[in-house]
């Protein structure tokens, strides 16, 4: 599996610049909420199926009632399979005992075809259901080995705005699995979900930029993710220091740098004037992702140095590596040094 952990290590004038991660699990994980069971709010019930539903969550006798729903899922009748995904998804959002029992009665491979149906409102039910189940670690192998990643695509290109969030929630719960992400990104998931980050809502991108965190750990989606276009509204979140958006583009954007093509997309999109705002005005953590970025930025690249030292980044820098953290301004000092350096004393530098 081509994953990798990002990290700016490199040698320099003699200076070896080590152990300078852009992503470490602990501040990378808070930074993303992860998405748990849907948010998308309670489908209307009648008050007889509302306590049929509750005295089966409530119960550990809940086996034959399951079993009824996944028969309902294979019927004809697409309002009896609307209401059996319905209640499954109920079920399954909050009790995990549930989410094993149903997939252990057969439901996963009838809610596979249901999120294939033409019905928006059908296929919303049999995504979210499928979101639900897949927070369960046992179902994860099944849901995928079932098939479902297509049609979750396809759910995330053309579905509901609900169905198009959980579908990039259920995605991002099956690349959990390592081999899951490259079949997921050659299934043609990361255009829509860039897609979803650019024009969708507030929840909607930050379920795709979770998404796309998660799967842009593998080499060539980050290719993909940059074809798509990722770096435009990546580097227009970033720029808007008041939203809770900052922190997740960053992190992806500290991802996607390690191949040459995002950072040529950076420079293109303006991200070099936002990334030395960030250095001075942002949160001691977005400061240590935005000058991690920008050493990778610099590493082997004369013309990206001359753009960000000219961008006024030296007296940020500087500060930075009085008052930031300990890793702050071990990169700080680093692309300091970069960029102070004369033009011809490092030969592997690449002019652009």
């Amino acid at each position: 599996m081509d994953t990798e952990s990002v990290q700016s290590n490199f040698t320099y004038m003699g200076r070896k610049f080590s152990d300078l991660s852009i992503n470490d699990s602990s501040s990378s994980s808070s930074a993303f909420s992860d998405c748990n069971s849907d948010r998308s709010g309670e489908f209307a019930t009648t008050s007889s199926q509302s306590r049929r539903l509750f005295l089966a969550c409530a119960s550990d006798n809940s086996d034959e009632l399951i079993s009824q729903l996944v028969s309902g899922l294979d019927s004809g009748n697409i309002d009896e399979q609307k209401q059996a995904a319905m209640e499954i998804r109920l079920l399954a959002k909050n009790k995990s005992e549930n989410r094993i029992k149903i997939a252990k009665a057969g439901a996963i491979k009838p809610l596979i075809s249901i999120i294939s149906s033409n019905d928006q409102q059908l296929q919303e039910y049999g995504v979210t259901a499928i979101l639900n189940l897949s927070l369960c670690d046992e179902n994860k192998e099944e849901i995928a080995f079932s098939g479902a990643i297509k049609p979750l695509v396809r759910a995330l290109r053309v579905g509901t705005s609900t169905a198009r969030e959980n579908a990039a929630c259920a995605l991002l719960r099956l690349s959990q699995i390592e081999e899951n992400k490259i079949a997921i990104g050659r299934s043609g998931a990361i255009p829509p979900l860039v897609n979803l980050l650019e024009h969708g809502n507030i929840r909607g991108k930050k379920d795709a930029c979770t998404a796309l965190y998660s799967l842009c750990s593998a080499k060539e989606n980050k290719t993909r993710a940059v074809q798509a276009g990722i770096m435009k509204p990546l580097v227009e979140m970033m720029a808007d220091l008041g939203s809770t958006m900052v922190d997740k583009s960053a992190f992806v954007m500290s991802l996607l740098v390690s191949v040459a093509e995002a950072r040529a997309a950076l420079v293109d999109e303006g991200g070099i004037p936002v990334l030395v705002e960030i250095v001075e005005v942002g949160t001691h953590r977005q400061k240590e992702i935005a000058v991690a970025i920008l050493l990778q930025l610099c590493e082997d690249c004369l013309a990206y140095r001359t753009m960000v030292a000219r961008e006024g980044a030296i007296p940020p820098l500087v500060a930075l590596s009085q008052t930031g953290t300990s890793r702050a301004k071990q990169k700080a000092e680093a692309l300091i040094e970069l960029l102070r350096q004369p033009r011809s004393t490092n030969g592997a530098a690449k002019a652009y």
